[in-house]
């Protein structure tokens, strides 16, 4: 790619230190609404991957033995700094990433909130004990940080994601890399800024800018003993697969076919509401977007025309305007491959209720820009039915029964999120017991977990055991240890 010389040149962050990069590969960081190119990062090769995992090896060596009451004491600073900067992450976020202002700063809600959960760790970590579990033998177990632990960001939260993993990780008292997407580096890089001013030891956590080359390098490394990835599930699958094939822990979360049920009884002005948010939210680039909606019985007319209003009445245009309510998707090309899967939809028999493609934005005419899009009467066998779209279209489908929703939901391969809208108990009951997904709403169209509960997922939209935050993290992030212990009774009247 041709580079401006003007733009800036990011640095990666290695054991305390800015430093550039010494590749010759660079790529263009690209605002999404108005394709202005914004900075260079560069795409670090594994020499780079290396110098980083040796910081973090050797700062893990006195940072474990540092009390957690202590450890903690960092993330404390680290929240208010970013409290302070609050504003600048966000406006970074849609800058960089095409998020409107509200989804940026709920997006940097998420992140501190994930801090201030990490900050119990002295409580999380805490082990077990049995006294005499034989005559004068006592058995307790222990948890241990793990070394060095790295994590590999997607685009669509440059901000939140990293913060899943990062906190828990130090506070265990493990080292940590983070790479994040070649995509949208500039958040994290401001992110990284804040965290130099916290005078951490050298080398705990380091910041390494690059792409396929950095993973594999990642990957393949023996000093790196944890991998926590987000992505699609093609990378996912293919990340867990080597970081487990090189004995390394993963936690890889992939993508996702999120379905929304609508019953008849359901308070209809608030399902659209919720539902609109979570198909167009963040321009459908979420891995908890609702992509599928199934109407039951009665439900359909009134629903279908409903949210066929408010898709084509939606706001689109530039996140830094306060008035709008969906931004760009991240480039070119996706949009290209969002309007393609369209074309597959309607060329499958799916009527195009609202069209969003090739929209013109005033003032924004280069922008990757498309509209919400609402497809009717989609055949839940088309490719359309079954494809991670990850753009802001919605298909319709229509079934009789509860059961046949519920059956066509559990039907998909993934299980990220699925969601009934109703106001009865008995259905909702029904859903949340039999529903195949990890995450599941009720009446909510985006059922993202707190900090203090794990980010779940099933079947393909995820791959490992232990997902991101909460006490899922603090056991992702630490070992455990079993000590069986014989003093002699004898031991005990010693003087000492």
């Amino acid at each position: 790619m041709t580079q401006s010389p003007t733009l800036p040149i990011l640095q990666n962050y290695i054991n305390g230190q800015w430093c550039y990069s010494e590749t010759d590969q660079y790529l263009d960081v690209v605002n999404p609404a108005t394709t202005e190119p914004l900075a260079k990062v560069p795409l670090a090769s594994a020499a780079e991957v290396d110098l980083a995992a040796q910081a973090a090896q050797a700062a893990f060596v006195s940072w474990r033995k540092t009390p957690p009451a202590q450890r903690i004491q960092y993330l404390f600073q680290l929240k208010q700094l970013l409290e302070q900067s609050f504003e600048e992450l966000a406006q970074t976020i849609t800058t960089e990433c095409g998020k409107t202002l509200e989804e940026a700063r709920g997006e940097m809600r998420r992140a501190i909130e994930n801090v201030e959960i990490a900050c119990g760790i002295p409580m999380m970590m805490q082990g077990t004990n049995l006294e005499d579990i034989a005559s004068g033998i006592d058995e307790f177990m222990i948890r241990q940080p793990l070394g060095v632990a790295a994590i590999i960001a997607p685009f669509n939260f440059p901000g939140m994601i990293p913060f899943w993993f990062m906190p828990y990780a130090l506070a265990c008292g493990n080292t940590c890399i983070i790479k994040p997407s070649e995509r949208v580096p500039l958040t994290m890089s401001l992110v990284f800024q804040l965290i130099d001013r916290l005078n951490l030891p050298k080398g705990v956590i380091n910041l390494v800018n690059g792409s396929k080359e950095a993973v594999d390098a990642i990957l393949d490394h023996p000093a790196i003993r944890s991998i926590s990835f987000v992505g699609s599930t093609p990378v996912a699958r293919y990340i867990y697969s080597r970081a487990a094939a090189n004995g390394k822990r993963a936690q890889c979360q992939g993508g996702a076919k999120n379905p929304v049920i609508i019953l008849p009884d359901a308070d209809m002005d608030m399902t659209t509401r919720i539902t609109a948010d979570s198909a167009f939210g963040c321009a459908g680039q979420r891995c908890l977007a609702a992509s599928i909606a199934i109407t039951v019985g009665e439900a359909r007319q009134t629903y279908t025309e409903s949210i066929a209003h408010t898709a084509a009445t939606r706001i689109v245009g530039y996140g830094l305007d306060e008035k709008v309510q969906m931004g760009p998707v991240i480039t070119a090309q996706s949009r290209q491959r969002i309007e393609t899967l369209i074309q597959q939809g309607t060329d499958q028999g799916a009527k195009v209720l609202v069209d969003g493609r090739s929209p013109q934005i005033p003032g924004y005419e280069q922008g990757h820009f498309v509209r919400p899009t609402i497809l009717q009467d989609v055949d839940p066998n088309s490719e359309i039915a079954k494809t991670e779209i990850f753009g802001p279209v919605l298909s319709l489908i229509h079934v009789e029964t509860i059961d046949q929703a519920i059956a066509l939901v559990n039907s998909g391969q993934y299980g990220n999120m699925a969601c009934l809208f109703t106001s009865s108990g008995a259905a909702a009951r029904k859903f949340r017991y039999e529903a195949e997904a990890g995450n599941i709403g009720i009446n909510i169209g985006v059922a993202a977990p707190m900090a203090f509960f794990p980010f779940s997922g099933w079947k393909d939209s995820f791959f490992g055991d232990l997902h991101g935050q909460g006490q899922h993290a603090v056991e992702f992030f630490t070992q455990t240890k079993v000590v069986v212990e014989r003093w002699s009774q004898k031991d005990w009247s010693r003087k000492f």
